[in-house]
């Protein structure tokens, strides 16, 4: 069996940065005057996340928690929360923190936990958004990138726990997800 390997880059480095800045922007000036509460979705939020709290310009809290309906390159169709939110959220302006939103179910999922909570706001900031999956409508406030239909690796997102480092967003070479890798 050869290696897996991962195709052509999508968003590269620079590019991904320079939007990172963009939307850290906007949040500072949408939150002026409040602090923020993030909450990134492990594991692959957890690049994106930590590069955006650097260029809010607020003070903020950053937690994370946990959710999985994925075994390797397949969807379960199962939304489990691995690990929830560990902080109190009530009368809180909450941005929820995703790495990529495909079907919307997953983030539907959370987001129906985190209102349970009754925050005061709760927003949405994806950095890549895969329209053509999706199965849930969701409300997403700040987008990075639109994507195509592939199975994407690279800035927190990975492939069996591998390829988060890579600075970059690339899709995967389609022999390997398709098993014949």
């Amino acid at each position: 069996m050869s290696e897996v390997s991962v195709g052509k880059v999508l968003v590269g480095a620079d590019v991904i940065q320079e939007k990172v800045r963009e939307i850290g922007g906007e949040i500072s000036r949408d939150y002026a005057g409040k602090r923020p509460v993030l909450v990134g979705v492990l594991n692959g939020a957890l690049i994106f996340m930590a590069d955006l709290m650097r260029e809010i310009d607020l003070p903020l809290e950053a937690y994370m928690m946990a959710a999985s309906s994925y075994d390797g390159y397949e969807s379960t169709g199962i939304v489990e929360i691995i690990k929830p939110l560990d902080a109190s959220i009530t009368g809180r302006d909450v941005i929820l923190v995703e790495d990529i939103v495909d079907t919307g179910k997953t983030l539907d999922c959370l987001l129906e936990s985190m209102q349970s909570e009754e925050p005061a706001s709760l927003e949405v900031c994806a950095l890549l958004n895969k329209k053509s999956r999706r199965m849930v409508e969701v409300p997403i406030k700040y987008v990075g990138f639109e994507i195509p239909d592939e199975f994407v690796v690279g800035y927190g997102l990975d492939y069996n726990q591998r390829y988060r480092n890579l600075p970059y967003v690339a899709s995967m070479n389609a022999a390997a997800v398709n098993g014949a890798g």
